[in-house]
């Protein structure tokens, strides 16, 4: 089965917890300090490997958890970082944040990889917070959280050769005869509903990958029929046969098929309609159509007197083997990173810079008898912080006298032993202390 589209789940691993810890040896008085750091979290990196073709493997695993930082040690050690988790993707593979829908990635090369999810600094342990005032602290942090985040993955088909042409005009019939590719091929729409891989070789060692792509109908750019399930993989293709029924075996008219096709390419991507095209003029071996090319010459070459035309018979072989060698001079002269540059959204990554300004903005609420305190700054102390230690809270007290949260519950009516909440730390409000 091929899948060309998955949601997954992606989080950093958090970081270790750092350590509160002293030197406890024989003959080493006043040991002072030994409490090391938490390790950092480990990343979750997508990575591309050329072995794989499909998103199938995302079908079954969709949850992408790195695992976290090891606590820190006595004796001044440090925690060990966790391992990076790698996650193989085939190539061809677009990452876009869920939420935001901006794209994280596009990867296109064997081994390109690309963090996805950063995993969580390490807390710092009681050797970091030793100063000349308190060479003893009783202080550690916890470890960070990682970075979690939903990710769509669109795989693009990676192919040289792309085939476009309304359904039933013998697009998986052409795939079969030039390669060694088995489609499922029938006389009704739709026959190919995800995309046939095919390697074709041509003489003298020369080779490309050909894609049988499903059928295109009127409205495809707004996703009427299969719609973006099929455009998806036009884009990546460097080379567009445009496969036509010259027969009009289906009551069609060729040449209408060819503007219909041609205008929704260039509605979904406008950069498609400039992609190098050939004409193959299939089912020549079928009554009227000689009749129906000369025509089909005549109208086209008003709107794109350049553009080839070959005659062909999938069917008998007629002209195959021209068509194939056009295709591969055409390949020789448009290198695989030209036909990339094209689709606007490689180039579309926003790159998002620190702002090292600390924010120390607060509000205050009332919830019945207690103040609620909103604040990013001290919610994040909270977290980093290891609460059970009586520096901790002195700390906290600190920044939010700092601050001036104090200054502000007691102009809101706080007076001694008022509750008040931060997040889920709860304390009482004890006047004329430096500390709660």
């Amino acid at each position: 089965m091929f899948v060309d589209k998955a949601k997954v789940y992606v989080k950093g691993g958090d970081g270790g917890d750092g350590l509160v810890a002293f030197r406890r040896e024989k003959y080493v008085p006043e040991g002072g300090p030994a409490g090391g750091d938490g390790g950092k979290g480990g990343d979750v990196i997508f990575r591309v490997d050329e072995g794989l073709r499909t998103l199938m493997d995302f079908r079954y695993q969709r949850h992408f958890k790195a695992k976290r930082g090891e606590k820190g040690r006595n004796k001044s050690q440090h925690g060990a970082g966790a391992e990076d988790m790698i996650v193989r993707i085939p190539p061809g593979t677009v990452l876009i944040d869920d939420d935001t829908g901006e794209v994280i990635a596009d990867l296109t090369r064997h081994g390109q990889q690309v963090v996805v999810a950063k995993g969580g600094r390490g807390g710092r342990g009681n050797i970091r917070f030793a100063t000349p005032n308190n060479p003893a602290p009783e202080l550690a942090e916890h470890g960070e959280e990682g970075q979690e985040r939903y990710v769509v993955m669109e795989l693009k088909v990676m192919a040289d050769v792309g085939l476009v042409g309304f359904p039933s005009v013998g697009k998986s019939t052409l795939l079969s005869v030039v390669s060694g590719a088995r489609p499922k091929i029938g006389a009704y729409h739709f026959t190919t509903i995800t995309p046939n891989l095919g390697v074709v070789e041509v003489a003298e060692g020369r080779s490309f990958v050909m894609a049988d792509l499903p059928g295109l109908i009127e409205g495809a750019h707004e996703g009427v029929g299969l719609g973006h399930e099929f455009l998806r993989h036009v884009e990546r293709t460097r080379v567009i046969i445009h496969v036509v029924d010259m027969a009009g075996s289906e009551g069609r008219d060729p040449y209408e098929d060819w503007v219909k096709i041609n205008d929704e390419l260039k509605l979904y991507n406008a950069t498609l309609a400039e992609r190098p095209q050939i004409v193959a003029a299939n089912k020549m071996d079928m009554p009227e159509a000689e009749d129906n090319l000369a025509e089909f010459r005549e109208k086209v070459a008003k709107d794109r007197p350049d553009l080839e035309i070959m005659p062909i018979s999938s069917l008998t072989r007629q002209g195959v083997q021209e068509l194939l060698y056009r295709a591969a001079d055409l390949l020789d002269q448009i290198p695989v990173e030209a036909a990339l540059e094209e689709v606007p959204e490689i180039t579309e990554r926003k790159v998002y810079k620190l702002d090292k300004t600390e924010d120390n903005s607060f509000t205050i609420t009332r919830d019945n008898e207690a103040y609620v305190v909103h604040s990013v700054k001290i919610e994040r102390l909270l977290k980093r912080m290891q609460m059970n230690s009586h520096e901790a809270i002195l700390k906290l007290a600190r920044t939010m006298r700092h601050m001036g949260i104090d200054d502000e519950l007691r102009k809101r009516g706080a007076v001694e032993g008022t509750i008040v909440r931060i997040g889920d730390f709860e304390f009482e409000f004890v006047e004329g202390s430096s500390y709660y």
